[in-house]
């Protein structure tokens, strides 16, 4: 019996362990089409992985809130954008996940903090807040 009952306990921890690895992935490759779709100037990739009501919330000269799908529409296709992407950190709890990039361009890089639900099985951005990070030229 004790022998039943240990086999079940790491059954049950090793089917955890690995749902939260496929969903830790699933989340990376959602990311990974907003950064893709943003180095590739490729609205059609870049969208995969918004949720049509998904907000961009930033601050410029003051604070602004707008759809994300209508911001990133404007892209026009062109060549490869000379940045560097990064996945700083991806946090997974259930059914609600976050994730940190960092964008860095020549002379700036933008700090993008992103939040995800999995909606009907299919992990989406459903926020996005950001910092622009000046460089110190020299």
């Amino acid at each position: 019996m004790r022998l039943i009952l240990n086999l079940l306990v790491a059954f049950l921890v090793t089917s955890f362990m690995n749902a939260q690895e496929s969903d830790y992935a699933l989340v990376e490759k959602t990311v990974g089409y907003y950064l893709d779709g943003g180095t590739n100037n490729d609205f059609e990739t870049l969208k995969k992985a918004f949720h049509e009501t998904a907000t961009m919330k930033y601050i410029t000269d003051e604070y602004k809130e707008v759809n994300a799908l209508e911001f990133f529409g404007k892209m026009k296709p062109g060549p490869k954008q000379n940045r560097k992407t990064k996945i700083d950190y991806i946090n997974v709890t259930g059914h609600a996940a976050n994730v940190k990039l960092e964008i860095e361009y020549p002379n700036f890089t933008f700090i993008d903090y992103m939040n995800l639900l999995k909606i009907n099985g299919e992990w989406k951005i459903v926020s996005k807040i950001f910092y622009k990070k000046n460089h110190d030229i020299k």
